[in-house]
């Protein structure tokens, strides 16, 4: 089967596609049918060399994606709740790599894909989705509270304003202005230039605020943490940069709490219940583009820009 692997760290062009050999289900796993990738930050930085976290885990020569849809080929012999044929979206294990032909992945990190999804769309969601779905759930987020989204028109947070829309939270996004009709679209309440310098006086009594930005900011983080109301919470997706003695200073001032997502959850559970608000029609998957598997590199490309809306796509093969 076709797979795009790297044998050396470095830009864009260090991703070849080579045949490699299909892989064979654990009892606890499914073979899937891979029919599209999302694109995602982590694959860069792992394509790069990594980061603080991953650094330690990397090892030459590596496969790359972090999560897709498609089709299960074969299931685990102590797999019962998916069958062949069955379509699904998820994640893989760790570090498996999902810009491939098929993957072997735990059945417990793949549900079934939402019905009005195609592969393409499914695709494109799974790890933002449980990346946003674990913010909104560690922020506590509920009707009438205010939430701020930071990053608002990338793949985690413009899933993020959504979901808290679907629990009745009054949202406040921040993107660039060229994206604020956008993010009316898909919902928000009020709309802010994250680059204003008058943030903290357009935006305060916030309830849950939530940097779901690709790009570290100590700065934007001070002035997020400064528009929390008392009791508020500050949930960061950025776990390579921890929060600082100045923004925990802030938060203890007003009671506040600070959590970075959890690298641990229950996919199944978290990707079944996005399932559900796509299915009712609350949320809705933004794609970018749609590249073809022979295009990596330049889907790698545009996601290296930090100003893509919503997800840019690999296809591994054509639905039928």
């Amino acid at each position: 089967m076709k797979a795009i692997r790297i044998n050396e760290f470095g830009g864009p062009e260090v991703m070849k596609i080579e045949e490699v050999e299909r892989p064979v289900p654990k009892p606890d796993e499914i073979l899937v049918k891979m029919y599209a990738s999302g694109v995602n930050p982590a694959d860069y930085v792992v394509r790069q060399g990594g980061n603080e976290i991953l650094k330690p885990f990397l090892k030459l020569p590596l496969d790359l994606g972090i999560d897709g849809a498609g089709e299960v080929e074969e299931t685990g012999s102590e797999v019962t709740g998916f069958k062949k044929g069955d379509r699904v979206y998820g994640i893989p294990n760790f570090l498996q790599g999902t810009y491939a032909e098929f993957i072997a992945a735990k059945a417990s990190q793949f549900a079934a894909m939402p019905k009005n999804l195609t592969f393409n769309e499914a695709g494109a969601i799974p790890s933002c989705a449980l990346m946003a779905w674990d913010g909104i759930e560690l922020g506590k987020v509920s009707a009438g509270q205010r939430v701020l989204i930071n990053g608002a028109a990338g793949g985690i947070g413009s899933l993020a304003l959504q979901f808290a829309k679907a629990m009745g939270a009054y949202v406040i996004a921040t993107a660039s202005p060229h994206n604020f009709d956008f993010l009316k679209e898909l919902g928000a309440d009020e709309t802010v230039d994250y680059k204003d310098t008058n943030f903290e006086g357009l935006v305060n009594g916030i309830d849950v605020a939530f940097d779901a930005s690709p790009e570290f900011n100590e700065a934007s983080r001070i002035s997020m943490a400064k528009a929390l109301k008392d009791g508020g919470s500050f949930v960061s997706v950025q776990l390579p940069y921890p929060f600082s003695a100045a923004v925990l200073g802030i938060l203890a001032g007003k009671h506040g709490e600070a959590k970075m997502i959890r690298r641990e959850r229950d996919a199944a559970r978290s990707l079944a219940d996005v399932a559900k608000l796509i299915e009712e029609g609350k949320v809705k998957v933004v794609i970018s583009k749609v590249y073809p598997l022979e295009e990596a590199a330049a889907a790698h490309t545009a996601v290296e820009t930090k100003h893509v809306r919503g997800k840019i796509v690999l296809e591994i093969r054509k639905e039928h």
